[in-house]
C-alpha cells in the first residue's frame, strides 16, 4: 500500500460551474499532467451543476455529465468512485486508488437544505464521511448565501448545516466529531469596505495582503465560535469571482460585482481533552494544541485561471495526512493465480478476518483494471455461506464461462460486503487470457444482431436498403434493375 508513515495525499477541488457543461479537458485541474501518481484520494465538490427539471430527470436515469467526465479521466489512473452525493446543484464525489478501498469503511453521506428557509436545496451542504485507515474524516461541500450584506446569514447557515448533519454509529456522529474535516465550496464571502477600483488595483499589483484584512471569512474567524479550529492556507491567488464567462476579465456587466475569494478550502482537526479533563458544553475545540494526533500539511492552494466555462474559477489544494497509526489489515484476503488461461483456472480463494460479519448476499466481482466504480464489474459470483463453511479457514468460489470476459486483459477481484456496502478486499492485478474460440465469438455477435432486429424490425428494413445500395455502388448496377448482369469494377 502507498500509505506509509509519510502520509496519505488528498487532492481537493471546489468549483461553482455555473450550470455549464464540462470542459473538453480537465487534466490540468486534476493535476494529472504534472502529478507523480502518488495522490491517494480526489475529492471534488461542485456547485450550480445544471439542475433544471429536464436535466435532473436525465441525471436520475443516467450518470450526470460531470460525474461521467471525472470517472472517465480518473479511472485509467486507478481511481475508483467511492461515493457521491447530489442535492440539486451541489455535487460531491470521492475517488480513491482501488487498492485503498478495503480501508475506507463506514461510508455515509448527508445533505442539508438551507435555501428558502430550509425547503430548497439550491443552497446548503452535502457531505461524505468515512473511516480512512482507522481515522474518521468528513468532507463537506457547501454553497452559502450570496451578496455582500449576507455575511451573518452565511455563518448562520453554516452553523445550521453542522447541527443538522448527523451520522449513524458510535463514533463521529457530528461533522466536527471527526478526526479531520475538510470544508470547501462556494462559501460566498466577500471583500468589505474597499471599493471596486482599490480591489482591482490590489489584484493587478499582487497586493493580496491588503485584501485579506477585509475578507469577510478572515474577519469572522476572530469572532465566530463556530469557526474555532478551522485553518486555511494563505490566499496567494487572485479572487476567483466574478468573471465574464469565456474570459479572464472580471465582471463588466451592469452589476459589476466586486472581485472576491468566494471559493475556499479549509480544514479542521478534532480537539481532544487530556486525561481527566472535559470540554465545556457548547465549546468545540476550545483546548488549543490538543488534537486527535493526525497531522495535516497543505502543499499547495491555488486557482485555475485557464478554465473559463463559468463566472467562477476552480480552486484546488493538495494535502498530506499523517496518521499516528494505521488500520491496514483487510477484512477479507483474496487469493488468486497470476494468470487465468482457462475456466479451470478461474478460482478465487478468500480468508475472512475473525471480526468480519459475513452475509449470504456478499459477492466477488471481476473488474477490468481501470474500472470506474464498485458496480462496474465484468462478472461476479456469490460468496455464499454454506453450513459446512463455518469452521473453514479458507473458502473458494469458481467463475463459470458465462461470468468471464470475452477478451484478454488485466483484471482484479474485489470482495463486496452487503452489510457494509463497500469492497472490503481486493487482489493485485492478474491476467485473464481469453480461450473463447473465434466461431463462438462470431456466433455471439450474430445472435446479438438477430435479437436486436427481432425487437427493432424497422432497423432491419433500413439495413437491407443500406446493404443493397452498397452492393449496387460497388458492382456498378442501378438500384432500379434487379435482373441485369453484374459488372465488376
Amino acid at each position: 500500500m502507498t500509505l506509509k508513515c509519510v502520509g496519505d495525499k488528498v487532492h481537493i477541488i471546489t468549483w461553482n460551474v455555473g450550470s455549464a457543461t464540462p470542459p473538453d479537458d480537465i487534466t490540468s485541474l486534476l493535476g494529472l499532467n504534472v502529478g507523480d501518481g502518488n495522490t491517494d484520494m480526489y475529492i471534488i465538490g461542485l456547485q450550480e451543476v445544471n439542475s433544471m427539471i429536464n436535466k435532473r430527470l436525465k441525471d436520475v436515469l443516467f450518470t450526470d455529465q460531470w460525474s461521467e467526465v471525472c470517472m472517465e479521466r480518473l479511472s485509467p489512473f486507478g481511481y475508483v468512485l467511492v461515493t457521491s452525493q447530489r442535492m440539486q446543484g451541489l455535487l460531491l464525489m470521492v475517488f480513491a486508488k482501488y487498492f485503498h478501498l478495503p480501508f475506507l469503511r463506514g461510508v455515509q453521506t448527508e445533505t442539508t437544505r438551507t435555501g428558502l428557509g430550509g425547503y430548497w436545496g439550491n443552497k446548503g451542504g452535502v457531505s461524505a464521511r468515512m473511516s480512512v485507515f482507522g481515522h474518521t474524516i468528513c468532507f463537506l461541500n457547501c454553497h452559502l448565501p450570496a451578496h455582500m450584506e449576507n455575511s451573518e446569514q452565511r455563518m448562520e447557515d453554516f452553523e445550521c448545516i453542522l447541527q443538522q448533519q448527523q451520522f449513524e454509529g458510535q463514533a463521529a456522529t457530528g461533522v466536527l466529531d471527526h478526526d479531520v474535516v475538510f470544508w470547501f465550496g462556494d462559501l460566498n464571502f466577500r471583500i468589505d469596505d474597499l471599493d471596486m477600483q482599490v480591489v482591482k488595483s490590489a489584484i493587478d499589483n499582487n497586493k493580496f495582503p491588503m485584501l485579506w484584512e477585509k475578507d469577510q471569512l478572515n474577519m469572522a474567524k476572530d469572532s465566530e465560535t463556530v469557526l474555532e479550529g478551522f485553518q486555511e492556507g494563505p490566499l496567494k491567488f487572485a479572487p476567483t469571482y466574478k468573471f465574464d464567462v469565456g474570459t479572464n476579465t472580471y465582471d463588466t456587466s451592469g452589476k459589476k460585482r466586486k472581485p472576491a475569494w468566494t471559493d475556499r478550502i479549509l480544514w479542521h482537526l478534532r480537539a481532544t481533552a487530556p486525561a481527566g479533563a472535559a470540554l465545556s458544553a457548547g465549546k468545540r475545540g476550545s483546548i488549543s494544541g490538543l488534537t486527535s494526533g493526525t497531522k495535516v500539511t497543505q502543499h499547495c492552494y491555488r486557482s485555475h485561471m485557464e478554465y473559463t466555462v463559468s463566472d467562477h474559477k476552480p480552486v484546488s489544494s493538495i494535502f498530506t495526512l499523517q496518521f499516528p497509526y494505521k488500520v491496514d489489515i483487510p477484512l477479507v484476503v483474496l487469493i488468486v493465480e497470476d494468470e487465468w488461461n482457462s475456466t479451470a483456472d478461474a478460482i478465487a480463494k478468500f480468508k475472512l478476518a475473525p471480526n468480519y460479519s459475513r452475509s449470504s448476499w456478499d459477492w466477488i466481482g471481476l473488474y477490468k483494471v481501470g474500472f470506474k466504480h464498485q458496480k462496474d464489474y465484468v462478472g461476479y459470483v456469490w460468496a455464499k455461506q454454506e453450513e459446512a463453511d463455518f469452521h473453514r479457514q479458507e473458502h473458494q468460489v469458481t467463475f463459470t464461462e458465462e461470468e468471464l470476459p470475452k477478451g484478454s486483459g488485466d483484471f482484479i477481484l474485489g470482495y463486496y460486503s452487503n452489510n457494509m456496502s463497500t469492497i472490503v478486499g481486493v487482489t493485485e492485478p492478474f491476467q485473464v487470457i481469453s480461450t473463447l474460440p473465434l466461431p463462438a465469438v462470431v456466433t455471439g455477435h450474430i445472435a446479438n444482431y438477430c435479437v436486436f432486429y427481432l425487437i427493432h424490425p424497422i432497423h432491419c428494413v433500413f439495413s437491407v436498403i443500406q446493404m443493397y445500395s452498397f452492393w449496387c455502388h460497388h458492382f456498378q448496377q442501378q438500384p432500379s434493375g434487379l435482373s441485369g448482369r453484374l459488372t465488376l469494377p
